[in-house]
């Protein structure tokens, strides 16, 4: 059916000449423009709304007064921290009633440059989930770790223009921006008219001027209230996150208000997949957001209406003629339990099941992407000028890490362990190029005994990152990761206790959600078993202890991080 028979279809059902495919009967119909409940029927044509009023069908589905709200819309995530494939992901998330995501494939993208994206874009066809695609603006990340690929303006300009790309992905170097940086000035211009996401934490004043007056729309990375009220009052869009690493709702809820809200947007950034299914999606959003005090209508508009509008997506958002049939059937507004969930005018979801299946394709470019040079046992070794050490010690719940002084046992001037103190090595290999690149470091407060724990999962240049109390373990967790092609191992007493093969880039798996969450699951029991902080995640703590922009210190493949001083330093103190 061409365009102009599709309208006229709508027009005759709107105008009660034809019955309509599918009538959600006797709805009551969540009004996201005036904030109101609308009792009555919705006419469906295909893949949109006809009408809303009193229709019949040739199917009808009668709601019994249940409530049916617009389809929601992640504002910004990142699939892969799912680990599984777009279309596992959708089974996922979909019951959960998002229909529509804006996905910066920033991970995978450190791993295989333009190849990552395309995987993205074209594992996400064919899927009741709409996956739109922020080509990632800050690959490599930063200048002082080594990343799998590097996207200049010149590359990301081949992508711009395909329909599902929205824009330009978190502009990450602010620094860059406010000091006119000729490089990411170029990704900019050629991002044109379409979106620019921000990623700024802590600006403000002049700096911020400068930053939002170079065409970026959105700030996720909002903590506080004043955060959030500097950004709105320059004309950005907020994204509320409630994700598995950093959770900001509770605290921004209680900015906002009837006048900033039309600025407001729900996201989740990072989600892994136990809170998925214990918790949900934006789903979670909307129902921590009532709790704190926002009224339901509302909540849904900003999972809704205010994603839609933000990003330019005219066709979704609201349950009204000519908009995109995906609808969710809600049994307690306040409550929050999704029933059925349909997409494009099809029910694809019933009772937190997906009724669909996915197919995912094999991809020998974003396969195989653990390239390790030989290693032994000597190139662990730390070479020390003294006992007294600079050392990583984590914070509890906080991707942030505190730089602290030591005294640490030696042998002929290399580090030596001490089973006594809570003092472990830390290694990250580079892993793209097999350049042997290897950084060393001492990280504090993890509590690991007898073993290691590795993982090809190292924000955001994804380099192999290991843990441990003795260098065979160390070794033998590096070597298995590259022999199941990257993902997470634990290895005690030169055995390899389990492991989590990740074979897509180092960062996905080829299963389904369910079944990663569950051996997610086991190997937290088997490190919590090992001595492990159990006020830490090892695996998400150990992720973020390669990203150089986190303060207090940070360790690449490059050697020991300051954040503060933005330099690196030896892990010697200098008398």
């Amino acid at each position: 059916m061409n365009l102009t028979d599709d309208i006229k279809k709508r027009i005759d059902i709107a105008a009660g000449r034809r019955a309509a495919d599918l009538v959600l009967k006797n709805a009551k119909i969540v009004d996201v423009f005036s904030e109101r409940i609308i009792e009555g029927d919705i006419a469906i044509s295909n893949e949109r709304i006809a009408a809303i009023g009193e229709y019949s069908g040739k199917e009808e589905v009668d709601l019994n007064g249940k409530y049916v709200a617009p389809g929601l819309i992640d504002g910004h995530v990142h699939i892969e921290s799912s680990m599984v494939t777009p279309g596992q992901f959708a089974k996922a998330i979909v019951p959960h009633g998002t229909t529509s995501i804006i996905a910066d494939p920033h991970e995978i993208a450190n791993v295989c440059g333009l190849d990552g994206i395309e995987y993205i874009l074209e594992e996400s066809k064919d899927i009741p989930l709409d996956v739109f695609v922020m080509l990632p603006s800050c690959v490599p990340s930063t200048a002082f770790e080594n990343s799998g690929a590097k996207l200049s303006a010149k590359e990301l300009e081949k992508m711009i223009h395909i329909d599902r790309v929205l824009g330009l992905g978190e502009l990450m170097d602010y620094p860059a921006i406010i000091g006119g940086n000729e490089e990411v000035l170029q990704k900019i211009k050629i991002a044109g008219n379409k979106m620019k996401d921000g990623h700024g934490p802590g600006i403000d004043g002049k700096d911020l001027n400068a930053y939002v007056t170079s065409g970026i729309k959105t700030e996720h990375e909002c903590t506080t209230i004043e955060e959030m009220e500097n950004r709105i009052r320059l004309g950005m869009y907020v994204l509320v996150r409630e994700g598995s690493a950093a959770r900001n709702l509770e605290v921004l809820t209680k900015g906002i208000t009837k006048a900033n809200l039309r600025r407001i947007l729900f996201c989740t950034d990072d989600r892994h997949p136990e809170d998925i299914l214990n918790d949900g999606h934006i789903d979670n959003n909307i129902r921590l957001a009532i709790k704190n005090g926002i009224d339901p209508i509302s909540a849904i508009k900003v999972a809704s209406l205010n994603a839609a509008e933000c990003y330019r997506l005219y066709d979704r958002g609201a349950v009204a003629p000519g908009y995109m049939a995906d609808l969710i059937v809600i049994d307690d507004i306040k409550k929050f339990n999704i029933e059925k969930v349909l997409k494009n005018g099809k029910i694809v979801a019933k009772n937190g099941k997906s009724l669909f299946k996915v197919k995912s394709k094999k991809d020998s470019k974003i396969m195989n992407t653990v390239n390790l040079k030989q290693i032994d046992k000597d190139m662990l070794k730390i070479k020390l000028s003294s006992g007294i050490v600079n050392v990583m010690r984590l914070i509890p719940h906080s991707l942030v890490t505190q730089k602290v002084v030591r005294k640490v046992d030696t042998e002929d001037s290399y580090f030596k362990y001490n089973h006594m103190l809570d003092i472990l090595k830390l290694v990250v290999v580079e892993r793209h190029k097999g350049t042997g690149n290897i950084g060393l470091g001492l990280v504090e407060n993890f509590n690991l005994k007898d073993g290691a724990i590795a993982s090809t999962v190292a924000h955001d240049s994804h380099n192999l990152i290991v843990v441990g109390d003795n260098d065979e373990d160390i070794l033998l967790a590096i070597k298995e990761l590259g022999e199941i092609g990257g993902g997470i191992t634990i290895c005690s007493k030169g055995k390899v206790l389990k492991s989590l093969p990740l074979p897509i880039g180092g960062l996905i798996s080829d299963k389904a959600l369910d079944e990663v969450s569950l051996q997610l699951k086991e190997m937290l029991k088997i490190a919590y078993g090992m001595g492990v902080n159990k006020d830490i995640d090892p695996f998400m703590t150990l992720a973020f202890l390669a990203l150089p922009v986190i303060p207090e210190l940070k360790l690449t493949d490059v050697g020991l991080f300051d954040v503060t001083k933005f330099d690196f330093i030896d892990i010697s103190v200098k008398n």
